[in-house]
């Protein structure tokens, strides 16, 4: 069991996303819950992340997927202390010809370190940030990055289901936050 919270991005992580099932595995996850998943607000999502971390008694850890981890970038400063780390999974390039136009409150990204240790997990196909964006947000966030090959997106539509190798990742991940803190 794990002291975490899902962070998923537009649409809110459907049936078939990793996240969703993860979250109905273990206990310990908490997904948090913006007003509205398809018309994203930067403030907005920023209030229900900060909502959703005052149910925890302890701090947890981030589990984002794209969007959400541009949530995390901009809400750095004013999460630390109160998370033990963060897990980005599909960081996408808010300059690149496929980010959504509902999310432009999200743009001009912090490129400053992030007071927590974040690891980046990242596809060599997703169309939503390139490898190089991948490697540029981990050196901005110093932020480790573990590049998996052809997943798509890294959601429910890259038929990953449970995504085993993604959960490994994240219980080492956890485990190495675990020793620091």
């Amino acid at each position: 069991m794990t002291d975490g919270l899902v962070l998923p991005g537009i649409g809110g992580s459907g049936e078939a996303h990793w996240q969703s099932l993860w979250e109905a595995e273990d206990s310990g996850l908490a997904r948090f819950a913006p007003a509205d998943w398809d018309r994203p607000e930067l403030a907005e999502w920023t209030g229900a992340l900060e909502q959703a971390l005052s149910n925890f008694s302890r701090p947890p850890l981030l589990i984002a997927h794209s969007l959400a981890c541009l949530l995390v970038a901009h809400a750095a400063e004013r999460l630390s202390g109160r998370v033990r780390g963060a897990f980005l999974v599909a960081v996408p390039d808010p300059d690149g010809p496929a980010f959504p136009t509902q999310a432009a409150s999200f743009r001009d990204v912090p490129a400053r370190v992030l007071p927590f240790p974040a690891l980046i997990i990242a596809s060599s196909d997703d169309p939503y940030g390139t490898p190089e964006h991948a490697r540029r947000r981990a050196r901005d966030w110093e932020a480790g990055l573990v590049e998996i090959g052809a997943r798509g997106h890294i959601n429910g539509a890259s038929g990953l289901g449970e995504w085993r190798e993604g959960r490994m990742l994240f219980d080492a991940f956890a485990a190495g936050a675990r020793a620091s803190g």
